[in-house]
């Protein structure tokens, strides 16, 4: 009895220790995990930032840590969330990064198996590398600059040493600055044992929601290349929205060069190519958008669900094949009476829009998008009139409401 006792406590210990050590196989089977991460503070964004590469699976569930306006932590080889937790709680309490992390150090059992770095709301830097990971094979260790560190295990020789150097050199924003980093550092070898997953986060204290970076790929045989895809395609959503601005707003050329530079940001990304063909259309360049169109349909056959949104183009033979008009639903008709208000094409938008409210004169969102349409000639009389009658069919037409409000309000 007295050794199922003790073999019970045993087993629970050792459960409880993985637990609390995040520990990703048991403390008698250790799973080390080789990584190398950088982590930077900009001072004129008032950004943080981490990018972090590793040969296990997901590491950008672990090792990565931010709080705006209060600092960073990167916590890699045998990962500890407790840096990260304690840390934030002692820089609240006005302790230095060093503190900060010391803190954890002092209570950690397995500290000599971590590697720990943190920036806290001002840039300054600390970092530690455990003295345990000298034993392991290829190299261990970081590297302190302005703020930023560089820091890893099991690399070859000279990816710190390349890792820090191209962050100090390089140009762009804070997230490139780091991708160019992690990328300079696999170019230099890398881990010695492979790659498996990267991760990329950026978050600053004036960053809206939808400018903070979060980026990870959890398992890939080219993770620094699917990141680099990644960044690509958030910075070139965003050149795609400005250029369009640009068109509606008459800089023509500006239009053109941030579209020149985002379609190639974007490729491979099928769900941005209705926006990217009608940014063509803004141009007059229906050529362009039928080759855009064309070829998000021979990437992704389930594509054609979009087509009937680009009725305007239904005289060309290559959307004319593709094209069944029986088959649209009310829905399709008013992508399609969108996309012509989008492209201020005022006289087809209410045409078709006058067409369809025939077919389904009950249809709430109809009456909303002719509104819009004959806003298109300052008509606010008529417009208010499709409105209200769009309210009258369904009071929950938000769309409608909000536009009316503002039509009222303005008059």
């Amino acid at each position: 009895m007295k050794l199922k006792i003790a073999l019970h406590l045993l087993f629970c210990g050792i459960v409880q220790l993985c637990m609390s050590q995040n520990l990703p196989s048991l403390v008698t089977d250790r799973n080390i995990n080789s990584t190398f991460s950088i982590i930077a503070y900009d001072k004129a964004t008032q950004e943080w930032g981490i990018a972090v590469a590793t040969n296990n699976i997901y590491v950008g569930s672990s090792t990565i840590y931010i709080e705006p306006g209060l600092g960073a932590f990167s916590v890699i080889a045998e990962t500890e969330p407790l840096y990260a937790i304690n840390g934030f709680k002692q820089l609240q309490q006005g302790k230095t990064i060093e503190q900060a992390i010391v803190s954890t150090v002092s209570t950690d059992s397995l500290a000599d198996y971590r590697q720990v770095a943190g920036i806290d709301g001002k840039g300054h830097v600390y970092v530690m590398t455990g003295s345990s990971l000298k034993y392991w094979k290829g190299k261990a260790g970081h590297l302190t600059g302005e703020s930023f560190v560089v820091m890893g295990n099991q690399l070859a020789d000279n990816v710190l040493t390349s890792m820090a150097e191209t962050f100090r050199t390089s140009q762009g924003t804070l997230a490139e600055r780091l991708l160019q980093s992690l990328i300079a550092g696999q170019k230099a070898g890398g881990q010695i044992n492979g790659k498996q997953s990267t991760a990329l986060v950026v978050k600053g204290e004036k960053n809206e929601w939808f400018n903070q970076i979060d980026l990870r790929v959890d398992h890939s045989v080219q993770p620094f290349e699917d990141l680099q895809k990644l960044l690509n395609y958030h910075y070139g959503r965003i050149r795609l929205n400005q250029a369009m601005f640009a068109i509606r707003t008459k800089n023509i050329a500006r239009g053109k060069l941030l579209l020149s530079q985002a379609e190639p940001m974007i490729e491979g990304w099928n769900g941005m190519y209705g926006k990217l063909a009608k940014a063509y259309l803004l141009l007059n360049d229906e050529k362009k958008a039928i080759s855009i169109i064309s070829k998000a349909i021979k990437e992704n056959p389930y594509w054609k669900e979009n087509l009937p949104a680009f009725y305007c183009l239904r005289h060309a033979p290559e959307i004319k094949l593709l094209l069944d008009e029986t088959t649209f639903t009310l829905a399709d008709w008013n992508n399609a009476i969108s996309i012509l208000i989008d492209l201020q094409k005022s006289a087809e938008s209410i045409d078709l829009g006058q067409k369809i409210l025939k077919q389904y004169p009950e249809s709430s969102y109809t009456n909303y998008l002719l509104a819009k349409a004959v806003l298109l000639n300052q008509n606010k009389s008529s417009a208010k009139s499709y409105l209200e009658k769009a309210i009258q069919l369904d009071k929950a037409n938000a769309d409608a409401q909000r536009l009316l409000t503002q039509l009222k309000g303005a008059s």
